[in-house]
């Protein structure tokens, strides 16, 4: 990795600590923090800036497959994730998105810590990111 890129994920990094955020983005010298929870802030953005996602940096608390499925249609050039799912991971390495990450998972747990991430449940049998889409928007349009 470039020393300029290991600096770059060191400040997203940070922020995401400090701020107590749940995603950090980067896009060129735009940096954008997130803390909304679950996947509603990726999916905004995929719907409503889809170019500030293309070839971003994301650093993200915790990635499940839905959240990767979303950055993989958004095309960011890499993610650092403190817990990843297995099957994030496996969406990240067919779109050949490199990943960071501290933790590997097989599945992202709910806020409960009583059973599957909703999200990562609606995902788990889609094999595309594109699979997982109309499944999020569905989700997120039922919480509104």
């Amino acid at each position: 990795m470039q020393e300029s890129t290991q600096y770059e994920w060191r400040e997203l990094v940070d922020r995401l600590r400090d701020e107590d955020a749940s995603c950090v983005i980067r896009n060129g010298a735009e940096t954008r923090v997130f803390r909304e929870r679950g996947v509603k802030d990726l999916f905004r953005l995929l719907e409503t800036d889809p170019v500030f996602l293309a070839g971003a940096l994301v650093a993200d608390k915790v990635v499940g497959k839905g959240a990767a499925a979303l950055m993989v249609l958004g095309g960011v050039r890499a993610v650092h994730a403190g817990v990843v799912s297995t099957p994030a991971l496996g969406l990240f390495a067919a779109a050949h998105i490199p990943v960071e990450y501290g933790l590997e998972v097989p599945h992202i747990i709910n806020r409960t810590k009583t059973g599957w991430c909703p999200v990562e449940t609606l995902c788990r049998d889609c094999r595309t990111a594109e699979e997982c889409l109309p499944l999020i928007r569905g989700f997120l349009a039922a919480q509104r």
